[in-house]
């Protein structure tokens, strides 16, 4: 049986300095897995580390910026678990809220008989704008047929003024020019202050403003607003609201929030979540932004 008698002389060759390496291998190799676990156990934990700061809202990176979270300031309870998204693209909130939209004079003529059959509870109108090259001040030149159509049919209504002021001065002037087309009208929802750079233009007045005049404007603007009896707020996206706005400066002022995604993941408070800017809603031709109002 030459296979057994090969595999006996294997064995009897077998000298004690073989044995000592095959032992010396087999010992190195488990103290280089034992390191290789240390390893990953350290890493694991480094990554524990960095997701509970994320949760926490440590930094967060904006435009290529960190910015430091203020955990002074109100922060947000939204989770992405509060959102649930439908099959026609609207999203729902587990907790209490309001479900609307926004419109201007963009949406055209809007049945809003159709608009509040649709499940529509409120709307936010634009009253008017600032012009970005000459600075003028302009009624929406369809708010007050927007107004009349949304009330008539039970919708509670709020407004939002598109600025472009580039001093305190003209936020002032906008927030009295709002308060004028007003008068005589009632309105349940906020009156929100809605700056906005202008991409792509060379002409726009409001180029390279900064952050601190942008929250001296807005801070003037619902001064104003809130003197007269209405509820400020504004609107911002990621960009104006971690680079733009100083929130210690607006304290008592809602965020209308818009992010267009999952659950509005702002580290800060928000009133209001504009979720998406090509909505589709009965009685309106044109796509249009839907937003949840939040009413915990």
């Amino acid at each position: 049986m030459p296979g057994r008698r090969e595999r006996r002389g294997a064995v009897k060759d077998r000298n004690p300095l073989t044995v000592l390496l095959v032992f010396l291998a087999l010992l190195a190799a488990g103290l280089l897995a034992a390191v290789l676990a240390v390893g990953y156990a350290r890493q694991q934990a480094v990554n524990t580390v960095v997701q509970e700061s994320e949760d926490t809202g440590e930094p967060v990176t904006v435009g290529g910026q960190e910015v430091e979270i203020d955990e002074e300031l109100p922060q947000s309870d939204l989770e992405a678990e509060h959102f649930t998204t439908n099959e026609d693209g609207t999203v729902t909130y587990s907790g209490q809220a309001l479900y609307g939209i926004d419109v201007s004079a963009h949406q055209g003529e809007i049945d809003w008989a159709a608009v509040a059959a649709d499940g529509v509870e409120f709307a936010i109108l634009r009253i008017g704008y600032r012009g970005y090259s000459e600075g003028t001040l302009n009624q929406d030149s369809q708010f007050l047929t927007n107004y009349e159509g949304a009330t008539a049919n039970g919708l509670t209504v709020g407004v939002y003024f598109f600025s472009q002021a580039v001093s305190v001065e003209e936020a002032e002037e906008e927030a009295q020019q709002v308060l004028s087309w007003l008068e005589g009208l009632e309105i349940a929802g906020p009156v929100v202050f809605d700056w906005e750079e202008i991409e792509d233009s060379d002409t726009a007045r409001t180029n390279g403003l900064d952050g601190e005049t942008v929250t001296a404007c807005a801070r003037a603007f619902c001064q104003v607003i809130r003197e007269a009896g209405y509820t400020p707020m504004i609107y911002c996206n990621g960009m104006l609201g971690y680079l733009s706005y100083d929130l210690t400066e607006l304290e008592g002022v809602g965020v209308w929030y818009a992010e267009y995604g999952d659950y509005p993941s702002y580290a800060y408070q928000v009133e209001m979540w504009q979720y998406s800017n090509t909505g589709t809603v009965d009685g309106i031709a044109e796509q249009v932004d839907r937003n949840i109002w939040f009413q915990d």
